[in-house]
């Protein structure tokens, strides 16, 4: 068993209060290793949470669902439960739990505040060691009870894992309805499991490459309203939304720096080059990193800000390379065979994750910051524009299927790839950081 000597997390939440009940010191059940290329998932019991009439039951059936969908842990069907708990914050009977192979059992309950309030706890037992591992509570409004599930998700993830977890996120994208020649695309925000979307523009207009600021409610997208691409930047839960600048030519892939300060992308001019410049969003002064006559563009900052990977063809085909903030010392890092696109940096910063074109496939794969260590997780027919879940653990990406994109998540093994639900085709998805 791995040893953490890190101590336990307390994981906040917006307008939702928190106190920790039991901290207990921590280790790790499932152990990480992607280079494996396969994790054994944990087998883990997760019981109804006790009150709160049918919200006990949907707060486990999130949890339950969050954790599977991770690919490190195994729910065991509930038919199988031995012990029935009618008392959650009572030590549950190990021996009926352990016959059943449930290495970890989470029990809970939910209940209603005087004023208005619910009140969700959960407790994570080792039922082989006999003893309790960690418990919170949580305090919610009606429209934060899915949060709730999503927060004690992440919670057993950490506790379990020795990492962050990653379910209490949203994810941007482009909503596509309508016949193919005349496709309507609207600003989508939902649950990074699908749940709860809501639409940011009203479709009348192009909009593409939205993403999300690293430490605030904050999107930048491109909008072809005016006729012309333009760069926005959206506050989600206001609505305010701001013109980034008026950029002769066309504008491409508007990123955001690490701090929230800057935004980088790459601007076509009237010559046909397209070259990477960074804007400071406070003076709106502009900086040209790239000056090549190829089309460098995709520009993604590495997650401490020093570095930017994009792609050019300068070389005859799109490849990857690497630079300083200030565009120094470009640097060209893959040489596989093939066509590289959208180069996205970890929120780790050990691996760059790309789209990659070759033998008439699309490829989504993982290397290493110095080009080393090329890792294909996913091929397909046309799919592409991976972006990290927060914890650097997990990609989202759109893939054609049917007639139209739908977005796909898939772990840094490969092996657990994971459909994720929307109404509509949807497209150019980008992960938030997790919620405050």
């Amino acid at each position: 068993m791995r040893s953490f000597l890190k101590p336990l997390l307390t994981i906040a939440a917006m307008a939702l209060g928190m106190t920790a009940i039991v901290p207990m010191p921590a280790w790790a059940l499932v152990e990480l290793n992607v280079n494996k290329g396969n994790v054994e998932p944990l087998p883990i019991a997760i019981t109804d949470f006790q009150g709160g009439d049918a919200l006990g039951a949907q707060i486990s059936q999130i949890v339950t669902a969050d954790l599977k969908r991770s690919g490190l842990f195994a729910p065991i069907d509930k038919s199988a439960f031995i012990e029935k708990i009618s008392n959650p914050d009572a030590a549950p009977r190990f021996d009926d739990w352990k016959v059943i192979n449930a290495q970890a059992l989470v029990t809970g309950s939910v209940s209603k505040e005087a004023d208005g309030r619910i009140r969700a706890q959960y407790r994570l037992w080792d039922t082989f060691a006999g003893q309790q591992m960690s418990g919170e509570q949580f305090f919610a409004n009606d429209a934060n009870q899915r949060r709730v599930a999503h927060i004690i998700a992440d919670a057993i993830y950490e506790r379990l894992t020795g990492e962050k977890g990653y379910f209490d996120t949203r994810v941007v994208f482009i909503d596509e309805s309508g016949a193919k020649n005349a496709r309507k695309k609207r600003l989508a925000i939902m649950d990074q499991d699908g749940a709860n979307v809501r639409y940011l523009s009203d479709g009348r207009s192009i909009v593409l490459t939205p993403r999300f600021s690293p430490n605030r409610q904050e999107i930048t997208y491109m909008s072809y309203e005016s006729g012309q691409p333009r760069v926005y930047l959206l506050q989600i839960e206001t609505g305010q939304r701001e013109l980034v600048g008026n950029f002769p030519g066309m504008t491409f892939a508007p990123r955001f720096s690490p701090d929230g300060q800057k935004v980088i992308m790459s601007l076509l001019r009237d010559d046909g080059n397209s070259n990477i410049f960074a804007m400071d969003l406070r003076s709106r002064s502009t900086t040209r990193l790239t000056n090549s006559t190829a089309i460098d563009t995709s520009p993604s900052y590495s997650p401490d800000g020093s570095k930017v990977v994009f792609t050019s063809d300068r070389g005859g085909r799109a490849q990857i390379y690497v630079m300083g903030a200030d565009g120094s010392g470009q640097t060209r890092i893959s040489f596989g065979d093939g066509v590289y696109s959208t180069p996205v940096w970890s929120p780790r910063g050990d691996l760059i994750a790309f789209t990659k074109q070759t033998g008439g496939e699309f490829q989504i794969g993982v290397m290493k910051t110095d080009g080393s260590g090329e890792r294909i997780l996913s091929s397909g027919f046309q799919q592409e524009g991976p972006t990290w879940a927060p914890n650097g653990r997990v990609l989202m990406f759109f893939r054609d299927s049917n007639g139209g994109p739908k977005l796909v998540s898939v772990d840094l093994t490969g092996r657990n790839e994971q459909p994720i639900p929307t109404a509509n085709f949807a497209s150019d998805p980008a992960w938030s950081p997790l919620l405050e």
